[in-house]
């Protein structure tokens, strides 16, 4: 995983979460249970790579937020093996696919490109999001973001750091926002230290941020975050004529089977602070219904409203979700989003081409961004 020591330390387990700007939630968080390995001297790296996976699921045992993990190139270039094993770790660790963010990261020499794309397609369809890593690197291919179809891109730690003093930098920094926007993935710049860093790259169009300016050393997953000041995103193109896709603005579910009680629910939204909706997703992760929390509290707050709902499946208290496929135009999901007035503010629930919960949208973040 990352050689810089991530957020927070306690008990052996390293946190580091993962923070959307605009609204200064944690939208996923980053786990892992002790100083990484360098492949260089260890004896089995895909092994070691596995391993530092599970400890990380493992040392998140209890929280709902979408899981980051991190698995070199050159152990997906190995076929299907160390992938069968860390997806029954993950199983047993009690984490679904959905809720775990593989990021891609190492070389992507000419030799293993194929085995890694059977790797990474392997991967999706067993339903994990895939990220990469190193993106503005030369070991992060723009071809393989086309190919691999990334729900995530993670732009290189050094690079995100140089942006802020070099022009030329920053102009990379803003056309690989610029391409990944228009592709439908979102961009992480990892590593944030300093104010001036946060806001250059907020302007430059990134929205997804981690690093130690956010958090204290001690950070623990359902601890607050600190966005030091309040960053104002310039527009960025979309698509010409229709605008950004609502796409750009996608942040990961947090999601719970359909079959989940009141109970369950309650304790998915204690562990997610800032999360405003859960989605009840069937076994292939379509979403069935949506939570809202405002709601859902208000009704577990009344006379005996915990005693009456809390054991009982939460579909009773929910909603049918709001659906919009991830290449509908933002203005377009706005609109969709209007019709509806009791229900306006309600999280929109991104789909991809079959139907598979991709994410949420805010719609007060569309009426932000579409207001500029």
């Amino acid at each position: 995983m990352d050689t810089l020591l991530p957020a927070g330390v306690a008990g052996g387990a390293l946190f580091q979460p993962v923070v959307d700007l605009d609204s200064g939630s944690v939208v996923a968080v980053t786990a892992h249970a002790g100083p990484p390995v360098p492949a260089e001297v260890s004896s089995d790296p895909a092994g070691e790579d596995v391993r530092k996976a599970l400890e990380g699921a493992r040392a998140l045992s209890g929280v709902t937020l979408p899981l980051r993990i991190t698995i070199r190139a050159e152990t997906l270039a190995l076929g299907r093996g160390p992938l069968t094993r860390l997806h029954h770790g993950l199983h047993e660790a009690g984490r679904h696919p959905r809720d775990v963010i593989v990021c891609v990261a190492g070389g992507f020499p000419p030799a293993v490109r194929a085995s890694v794309a059977a790797g990474v397609a392997d991967l999706r369809h067993a339903g994990y999001p895939v990220a990469y890593g190193g993106l503005g690197a030369a070991h992060a291919p723009l071809d393989l973001l086309i190919d691999g179809t990334p729900s995530m891109v993670e732009l290189d730690r050094d690079l995100a750091r140089r942006a802020v003093a070099d022009p030329r930098r920053a102009a990379l920094v803003e056309g690989l926002v610029t391409v990944a926007h228009r592709m439908g993935t979102r961009v992480l710049a990892p590593g944030v230290q300093t104010e001036e860093q946060l806001i250059k790259l907020r302007a430059l169009g990134v929205r997804l941020v981690q690093g130690p300016l956010l958090t204290p050393p001690d950070w623990r997953p359902g601890q607050p975050v600190t966005v030091p000041v309040p960053v104002a995103r310039d527009d960025h193109p979309g698509t010409a004529d229709l605008g950004p896709r609502v796409s750009e603005f996608t942040l990961p579910a947090v999601t719970l089977p359909e079959g989940a009680s009141a109970g369950d629910v309650l304790e998915a939204l204690h562990g997610a602070d800032g999360t405003s909706s859960i989605v009840l997703v069937d076994a292939r992760n379509r979403p069935r219904a949506t939570v809202n929390r405002s709601r859902f509290l208000l009704t577990l707050s009344g006379p005996f409203g915990h005693a009456l709902h809390a054991s009982k499946p939460a579909f009773r208290l929910a909603d049918q979700p709001r659906l919009v496929p991830k290449t509908v135009p933002a203005v377009a999901a706005l609109r969709a989003a209007g019709r509806d007035e009791e229900r306006v503010y309600d999280d929109l629930v991104v789909t991809d081409e079959i139907g598979r919960c991709q994410g949420i949208v805010r719609v007060a973040d569309l009426i932000r961004a579409l207001s500029r």
